[in-house]
């Protein structure tokens, strides 16, 4: 016997408050129940009496008791205080009871695999090796009433549960659990007590699938997603067989050996935010299942959604789209020696062509090496200011404030071998400030290679315009049309490149093997896709510098900003994974303001943006820009067709009347090449309803959701209501609102004051409805959607913006289809505005003579 211990009688309640009398000791032991209570200390093989403050025949009668239920507590507790008033003897706990009756079940699943012991069998599964453990897959369905959770096997009808001092019935809704089993059951899971008596005993709450690893397969793929979606918590244990791992990135590193003649390659991935080494993995496979996996039976197998699945290291399975390991394991087959190394492949330099084969193959790897980004983080840490420079002499324009700081700011990037988001408004001059930078750059000596320009197909003549027009001394070659091959070879010989993004594709080859200075995309919102082909393909373009050109970098999501950075600075803001984890969830989820101040800190130094609103005390009160876009295919031979057959008609009619008796003939044959320019569609004519382009509409449909993404308000003009009517079906199909006025609108105060109240942003009118009589001072912008002959009318209508009350610049756009009768009567204005305003205003005439030359002029065929 050891010496006494003292102990403290106190109550200890569970969840169900149900309470049990136990001894608090400063060691822990056993009591034993006798009078007095003693202690049992079996780890120091002891054992004594235990003091516990109260008489020893009341001692061990507690220590004696049994647990109380949570019914009883209050009246075993006054009984027990009747009792015993003079000793000190604990108290029971007296709850407060509530009663819950409207909390609606949320389903909670539980997935696991399971070891089962040697002998266990099932009634319907015969073992293939009853010697060896089994491994099943389980889930185990729950029900959580506001954090409480109850077994969906359970029958009770009430959970009792203690929490605080009260104690909790709440009545479950099994109305409610019964829809969420059905639709689960419905998947093709079995209760684990109809599947297999055993197997229901150990888990009654637990559910099977018929049909093995290929059910689980499905299931984890397909079916999953569909429960979380309506409402299910799923968790998963860490030795679920079926978690599948999911691939969320792909490198290839290439790394040059001691001599000239070997390099290493080595294929990885990044799985929840770790790199793995993706060799072994395929070469497993490769090892596995020979047979399958040859380079025909890969040649043959299907494209789209199917999946390869591998095994990790780690056990757990890997799906692999085919799309993307097919090609690459077409070139491992190939590669594979069974002998090698299966961390690394070591190459010889006869074999350097597989790299170009394996990017081919699987486009989209990211060849990595550490130089830039070590190099970036040197750059960073000496980042003190941006020096101001001189604009180059050749630029035939004069920048404004913030536009000389756009320059300063683009100096600074290439200084520093750094790149870039431009991100001004629309309609400040981003091109401009894209040119001078080129400029200077050749002015300067530095341009020793070509600058590649990749913009959409509706701003590559807007390109070519701005250089002639401001930066006449670069050597401009536009990558476009069928002839473009013929330059191919000549590339190099050119200070600026243009190409259009669908081109990207075609050309891939050749734009990937030419090394240029710069790499600038303009509209860079395009590649924010990741996973697009134009992405893919300008990671792959060698370039010394890069830059982005967009007025909106954000539009839905934060992954769209990374998407633009990964391309310009790859790990200034680290791989997708890490990204979220860090920025995008806690900043779009969370609304975490530090880490929405963390990211503007570290994009800052390379990103440009000004909107309107910022430069507006440098902005003239209406700034005029054209516009220009090409007729294209089928719609440039329409026009030439019409022009041609026109041209000939017009000359037969003057033949015969003269100029002052054939205005309709000319009226018409100008109106329907002006029809053409619009849209082919508005001509009467069976050849042009089977041409389904429009050059001019797809130049306004990409204007129109940046312009609205930046809170401008729009006036569209057009002289024709059946443009209009083809803009809407346009508008409808992006999901763009808008109001419209013409000469058909009975109601004319209802649209106006909407757009006038903000209600919509975006007014169509046509040239007889809106010419006069509106005061629209809320437009901030116009777009004149076909030329207005007469400027008079012209201004007129810009002037529904553009008039007293208005206190913000107006952005004026006209848009024009180069080198047509659109051009020629532009630049007729100037000179015969008397001769343009009789001819081509409907229903006028014509106040001064028509020459020849005139008539030649209008009739030019395309350039």
């Amino acid at each position: 016997m050891s010496e006494k211990r003292t102990a403290q009688p106190m109550w200890v309640m569970d969840e169900l408050g149900n309470q049990r009398l136990t001894f608090e000791m400063s060691l822990p032991a056993r009591v034993l129940p006798f009078s007095p209570p003693w202690y049992l200390d079996e780890n120091a093989r002891v054992c004594g009496e235990l003091d516990t403050g109260i008489p020893d025949k009341i001692a061990h009668a507690l220590a004696d008791a049994p647990v109380i239920p949570a019914n009883l507590a209050g009246r075993l507790g006054m009984e027990l205080a009747h009792r015993l008033p003079s000793t000190r003897a604990p108290l029971l706990q007296i709850l407060q009871k509530r009663e819950i009756s409207d909390l609606l079940p949320v389903p909670c699943l539980h997935l696991s695999s399971i070891d089962l012991p040697v002998p266990f069998y099932y009634d319907r599964y015969v073992r293939s090796n009853p010697t060896s453990p089994e491994i099943i897959e389980l889930a185990q369905v729950e029900f959580d009433y506001d954090g409480i959770r109850i077994s969906g096997a359970s029958t009770d009808k009430i959970i009792t549960r203690c929490i605080g001092s009260e104690l909790l019935h709440i009545v479950r809704n099994t109305d409610v659990e019964q829809r969420f089993l059905d639709d689960f059951v419905d998947v093709g899971f079995v209760p684990s007590q109809l599947y297999d008596q055993h197997l229901g005993k150990k888990y009654p709450d637990g559910f099977v699938l018929d049909d093995e690893d290929e059910g689980w397969i499905d299931f984890c793929l397909y079916d999953l997603p569909e429960l979380r979606a309506t409402g299910w918590r799923v968790d998963m244990d860490a030795n679920f067989r079926f978690n599948f791992a999911k691939v969320e990135d792909w490198t290839v590193t290439v790394e040059e050996g001691g001599g000239n003649d070997w390099f290493g390659l080595e294929l990885g991935i990044q799985v929840d935010g770790h790199a793995v080494n993706l060799l072994p993995v395929l070469l497993n496979m490769i090892r596995q299942f020979p047979e399958q996996l040859t380079v025909e039976a890969l040649a043959k197998m299907a494209d789209g959604n199917q999946d390869i699945i591998g095994h990790l290291p780690d056990g757990r399975l890997l799906l692999l789209p085919s799309s993307r390991v097919r090609g690459i394991l077409s070139v491992l087959v190939e590669l594979y020696d069974k002998d090698a190394n299966p961390e690394r492949f070591e190459l010889s330099l006869v074999q350097a062509a597989r790299l170009a084969e394996l990017d081919d193959a699987a486009t989209g790897l990211r060849w990595m090496g550490g130089e830039r980004l070590r190099a970036l983080g040197k750059k960073l840490r000496e980042f003190e200011g941006i020096q101001p420079v001189a604009p180059p002499l050749g630029l035939k324009a004069e920048l404004r404030g913030y536009q000389q700081e756009g320059l300063n700011w683009l100096q600074f990037l290439r200084e520093y071998d750094l790149a870039g988001i431009l991100a001004d408004d629309m309609g400040l001059g981003k091109t401009v400030q894209a040119l001078a930078h080129i400029l200077l750059e050749k002015e300067s000596d530095r341009l020793n290679r070509p600058c590649l320009v990749v913009a959409p197909t509706s701003l590559m003549f807007n390109w070519q315009r701005e250089a002639e027009r401001f930066a006449p001394m670069l050597r401009v070659l536009v990558l476009q049309g069928l002839s473009r091959k013929q330059h191919f070879e000549s590339i190099g010989d050119y200070d600026l490149v243009l190409t259009t993004y669908p081109l990207l594709l075609r050309d891939k080859d050749v734009l990937t093997e030419q090394e240029f200075y710069y790499l600038i995309l303009d509209e860079a919102h395009i590649i924010k896709n990741p996973k697009s082909q134009a992405t893919r393909i300008v990671h792959q373009i060698k370039a010394r510098h890069r830059l982005a050109l967009t007025g909106t970098p954000l539009e839905n999501h934060l992954g769209e900003l990374w998407t633009l950075f990964h391309f310009l600075l790859p790990g200034l803001l680290g791989d997708d994974k890490s990204f979220r984890k860090l920025f995008r969830t806690p900043i779009e989820k969370q609304g975490n303001n530090e880490r929405r101040s963390l990211l503007v800190r570290r994009i800052a130094p390379f990103l440009l943006r000004r909107t309107k609103a910022q430069v507006v005390r440098e902005l003239p009160p209406k700034t005029e820009i054209v516009r220009y876009c090409q007729l294209d295919g089928t719609q440039r031979d329409l026009y030439e067709a019409i022009r041609i057959a026109m041209h000939e008609k017009v000359r037969q009619e003057i033949d015969k009347k003269g100029v002052n008796r054939s205005q309709i003939v000319i009226l018409d044959a100008l109106l329907k090449l002006r029809q053409v320019c619009c849209d082919p569609r508005l001509l009467k004519l069976p050849t042009a309803k089977r041409v389904d382009q429009s050059a001019k509409l797809e130049l306004l449909m990409s204007l129109l959701p940046d312009m609205l993404g930046e809170g401008r308000r729009i006036l569209l003009f057009s002289q024709f209501t059946s443009m209009l009517t083809l803009i809407e079906l346009e508008l409808a199909r992006h999901g763009l609102v808008y109001v419209k006025l013409t000469g058909d609108t009975i109601d004319r105060a209802t649209p106006v004051n909407r757009f006038q109240d903000g209600e919509v942003s975006l007014f169509l009118i046509s040239l007889k409805a809106g010419g006069v009589g509106l005061n629209l001072t809320a437009a901030d912008t116009v777009i004149h959607y076909d030329p207005w002959w007469n400027p008079a009318a012209e201004n007129q209508a810009t002037d529904r913006a553009h008039r007293i009350g208005q206190e913000n610049p107006v952005f004026v756009y006209k848009l024009i289809t180069e080198g047509t009768v659109e051009e020629k009567i532009i630049s007729m204005q100037g000179r015969k505005r008397d001769l343009a305003q009789g001819v081509l205003e409907d229903g006028g005439e014509v106040s001064a003579p028509m020459t020849a030359e005139d008539l030649t002029m209008l009739f030019e065929p395309l350039g």
